[in-house]
Parts: C-alpha cells; sequence; structure tokens
C-alpha cells in the first residue's frame, strides 16, 4: 500500500508542477463524482484557470479494503494511470496535464478550464433539439481526430458520449474523462503517430486559452495492468494487426459496444461503436437501444438492429456501419475516413479552421473570485472528504443547495446533469 501511495504522489513529468492548496484560489465546486470532486480554480504563479480533480485519501483506501481480494484494481493504481495517460497527450484535442496535487489527504491534478460545456448542452440548445448535418460532420471528424491518436498510443477510450466531448474556447472539442479508459498494443504500430507529431497551439498566449470544463468524476478508472491481468491475443481480420482483448465490464450503458455487454472481450472498436452512438444521438435526439431499465438497454444492445428513419443518406450509412454488432465486421478507422459522408474533407486541416459551428461567447476576465483569500486548504479537504464520505455509489451533482457547497461556491458554479448510467464491474 505504502508503494502505491508513494507512486501516485509522483506520478508526473518532469515539466509538470507540483501543486500545493496555497497556490490555488479555489473559486467554485463544478461537480463530483464517485471518486473525486472537480473544482475550478485560479494558479496564483502563473495567472492560469485550470479545473483540478481532487480525490480523498481516505475514499481510495475504502476502496481498497472493500476490494482486497482484486488486487489488479488497487484505487492507487486506478488514480496514477489516469495522470499518466494524461501526462502523455500532445494533441489540440486532448487534455494537457497542468499540474499534481498531492497532500496527507488529498490528491488529484489539474487540466485546462473551458466555458464551453459539453456538446449534450450544446445540443440541447438546438432547433428540435438535433444537430444540423453540417455540425455533425465537423464533430464527427474531429472526434475521429481524437480516438485515432489515442489508439496509436494504445488507449482505448471506453467512455466516449456527448458528455465527455467539451468545446474549447476556440469552438474545437476537448474529450476528456480518462478513467475508464485502459492500454493495449497499438492497433497498427507502423502507422503509429509519435506523440509529438501533433502540435498544440503555437505560443503560451493561445495555448492559455485553450480552456474546457472538466466536469465530472466517473465511477471508475481501469489500472495500467487491467489488459495484462484480463486481456488475450488474437489476429483481429477487420483491422489486421495483432491486438490484446480486455474483459472488463466498463462503460455508460446506452453508449456501450455488444462485445462488452457479452463479455467476449473487446478492444478499440468499442469506440468505433460509442462514436455510432453519440452520432446517432446528434441525429435524432437520442440514443438507439435504451430501455427502461439497464437490462432491457443491454438486450436491445446486443439484440435490436440499428434502425435509421429517414431517407437513405451517407451519414446514416455511416452510423449503420459504425453499429455494426460484430466487431469483425465493424467499420475500420480507414473506412471511416474514406467513406462518403467524409467527402471532400481534407483530415490536415481540422484542427487549423477558425470557425467552428460554435464559440463559446464567453472569457476568462468573467471568472473572478469573490473574496481573494480563496477558501482555505482545510475547507478542500474538508469538503471533499464529506461530500465522498456515503459516496462509494456516488453519482451525483455537488448540491449548490447544501450548506457545504454554499460555502464552497462563492461563484454559484454551473453543474451538469448527474451521470445516472456509469457502472464498471470488475
Amino acid at each position: 500500500m505504502i508503494d502505491d501511495q508513494k507512486q501516485l504522489d509522483r506520478t508526473q513529468q518532469h515539466s509538470i508542477p507540483t501543486f500545493d492548496l496555497d497556490r490555488l484560489e479555489i473559486v467554485t465546486a463544478l461537480g463530483r463524482g464517485a471518486k473525486g470532486v472537480v473544482f475550478l480554480v485560479r494558479d496564483k504563479v502563473k495567472g492560469d484557470i485550470l479545473a483540478l480533480k481532487v480525490i480523498s485519501r481516505d475514499s481510495i483506501e475504502k476502496k481498497n479494503a472493500k476490494d482486497v481480494k482484486n488486487t489488479n484494481e488497487n484505487e492507487y493504481r486506478r488514480v496514477s494511470f489516469e495522470q499518466e495517460v494524461l501526462g502523455t497527450f500532445n494533441h489540440p484535442l486532448l487534455p494537457t496535464l497542468r499540474g499534481v496535487l498531492a497532500t496527507d489527504k488529498v490528491v488529484g491534478y489539474a487540466i485546462d478550464y473551458c466555458p464551453g460545456r459539453d456538446l449534450h448542452s450544446l445540443r440541447k440548445k438546438q432547433t428540435e433539439k438535433m444537430f444540423s448535418d453540417d455540425m455533425i460532420r465537423f464533430y464527427a471528424a474531429e472526434l475521429v481526430l481524437a480516438l485515432e491518436y489515442l489508439h496509436n498510443l494504445g488507449v482505448v477510450y471506453r467512455d466516449l458520449k456527448p458528455e465527455n466531448i467539451l468545446i474549447q474556447e476556440n469552438g474545437h472539442i476537448m474529450l476528456v474523462d480518462f478513467d475508464l479508459s485502459t492500454k493495449l498494443s497499438p492497433r497498427s504500430p507502423e502507422k503509429s503517430i509519435p506523440p509529438n507529431s501533433v502540435n498544440k497551439s503555437p505560443s503560451d498566449s493561445v495555448k492559455k486559452k485553450q480552456l474546457f470544463p472538466f466536469v465530472r468524476c466517473c465511477n471508475s478508472g481501469i489500472a495500467p495492468d487491467d489488459a495484462a491481468s484480463q486481456a488475450s491475443v488474437r489476429k483481429d481480420r477487420t483491422e489486421s494487426s495483432y491486438v490484446e482483448k480486455s474483459n472488463s465490464f466498463v462503460g455508460t450503458e446506452e453508449y456501450v459496444a455488444p462485445e462488452i455487454v457479452s463479455g467476449e472481450g473487446h478492444d478499440f472498436t468499442v469506440d468505433w461503436w460509442s462514436l455510432g452512438i453519440v452520432l446517432h444521438e446528434m441525429l435524432y435526439g437520442t440514443t438507439p437501444f435504451r430501455g427502461l431499465t439497464r437490462k432491457e438497454t443491454f438486450y436491445r444492445i446486443l439484440t435490436k438492429p440499428s434502425e435509421l428513419v429517414g431517407e437513405p443518406t451517407p451519414l446514416r450509412h455511416l452510423i449503420k456501419k459504425l453499429l455494426e454488432k460484430d466487431p469483425k465486421q465493424r467499420i475500420t478507422l480507414e473506412g471511416i475516413k474514406g467513406h462518403d459522408y467524409f467527402k471532400g474533407i481534407d483530415w490536415d486541416l481540422i484542427l487549423r479552421i477558425q470557425r467552428p459551428p460554435y464559440i463559446p461567447a464567453h472569457s476568462e476576465e468573467e471568472i473572478t473570485v469573490e473574496e481573494k483569500d480563496g477558501i482555505k486548504r482545510s475547507d478542500v479537504e474538508l469538503f471533499v472528504k464529506e461530500i465522498l464520505a456515503n459516496g462509494d455509489g456516488g453519482k451525483h451533482d455537488v448540491n449548490p443547495n447544501t450548506d457545504d457547497s454554499q460555502k464552497l461556491n462563492k461563484n454559484n458554479g454551473q453543474f451538469h446533469r448527474p451521470a445516472d448510467h456509469h457502472f464498471s464491474v470488475f
């Protein structure tokens, strides 16, 4: 146990600072999950606005005590893995790890904050609660690029859904929340893209403004040794490469792939299934397999065909190919990028688009701290401990009406819809 704690405390890149709570001004609590609370903070040293995910050591210890028989799922390793994978990213559509936090009572990390919220919130603002075809094409193309980058790093995302697809200040997406991700052998090592081959914004001033909301924490993460302990290796004909398989039962139920439900083992193709669900939701305003209960939802995922109402279009054809229940027959990355729906798209220029379909009307200057003294270090640690005290299965956002939240949330922070359908069974 001691070794795990030490490993977590030192999990960071040399260029990533270690934060002390006294260095941060706590603006408000953004949201919570089963394992942590996310705060909007300002770095007093650099002036950056960040999202700080804070996890109570007590909650980790309690979880470890319950899972003592499953030594491969140590909670410290899970949190350490999420920090580690964030530290490897160098892509404009993925988070940058800005700092790590470790005290006697809490651990955590900080990433950039952005006021753009998520695709779920943006869809709700649209006419008839659905996106136009052009908006879907833009966001779909950026999701393809983000997933391609992750897969080339060997990361299976496993929790693609609108709430995790956030809008940066510049209008481009940011894919967040990697506590359900896992690491497998890269899909095609000979085609892998080195992490430094995709450049971020050219200057520190621009980087400072690439902000996004990190507003909730999932129920659970996957330890880096998950694949090694539970995976098998076989020839995957659809990807023409040897890949590992994970047998973890993990995801968000409306978006989870059939092979996860059946327990047959899964790999990178589960992310393409989830992309199909997300595109369906953007087009129709609803997911295709949701039932009245979790059991019914899983039954529909396994047995119900994807019904795409309306005249045949390239988008509906792409969704159908993504929602192929047999992962061996599901469309691949190459098939997706070459699909008629993306005909005419220059994949090398997407990230350079200066006027995406939606740009948030928000600026960093609007984020203020009413009391310059901020929240005391002990207040943050106590708040996290108390809010998670009854929350082994907690899946709710911070309640802004509670006494604790009123004491902490000086600026009445925005809270997203609760993550009601997360699950993780190991």
